[in-house]
């Protein structure tokens, strides 16, 4: 089960996004439906992680992921954490408005996956990366341009629906790779 950290980790976070920032100005039908789906999306990704689990594992793909959680991975984290932390106080202090941190939450979310995509020879992680840092970015001018209320949908909503359906893609894809695979006798 440890090959699928990552997919249960980027899974977790992409219902966070989605249920902390469906709301207002998105009427009130519209974001329970996509906090229904979202929910739903994690069922599905767990329930394949537990099917692909229980077959044999075989040769990965050639893209799939050669995580390592070492020494690199920790600086990363922290570097992550680092610029968490320090970017939305000085958010505050430009007295940004409060949707602002979403943003700035999915652009450095998205920049942690470029070294990381390098390190573990991962290209699902470098479009990732571009996918999550441009809607983070966009949100950033939307905040600033007059926009703010529509940044927690595109920076958050949109990106951690994103991540379900890349997720819920990429393990069915390999869930019916698996169940085609001939099993050594």
């Amino acid at each position: 089960m440890k090959r699928f950290a990552g997919f249960l980790v980027g899974a977790g976070f992409g219902l966070a996004f989605v249920l902390a920032n469906s709301g207002p100005p998105l009427p009130s039908a519209v974001a329970l439906v996509l906090r229904v789906l979202a929910v739903a999306a994690l069922v599905a990704i767990v329930a394949l992680v537990v099917s692909i689990g229980r077959r044999p594992v075989g040769e990965p793909g050639p893209d799939a992921p050669r995580m390592r959680f070492d020494a690199f991975f920790a600086v990363v984290l922290v570097v992550e954490v680092v610029a968490l932390v320090g970017g939305i106080q000085v958010l505050r202090m430009l007295d940004a408005p409060m949707q602002a941190n979403v943003a700035w939450i999915a652009l450095v979310v998205g920049l942690h996956f470029l070294p990381l995509a390098r390190h573990w020879r991962t290209r699902s992680f470098a479009y990732a990366a571009a996918t999550i840092s441009a809607l983070g970015l966009a949100g950033l001018v939307m905040a600033f341009t007059g926009y703010p209320e529509w940044v927690p949908f595109v920076s958050g909503v949109v990106n951690g629906a994103g991540m379900l359906a890349g997720i819920v893609v990429s393990l069915t894809a390999s869930h019916r790779q698996a169940a085609t695979a001939p099993v050594d006798a």
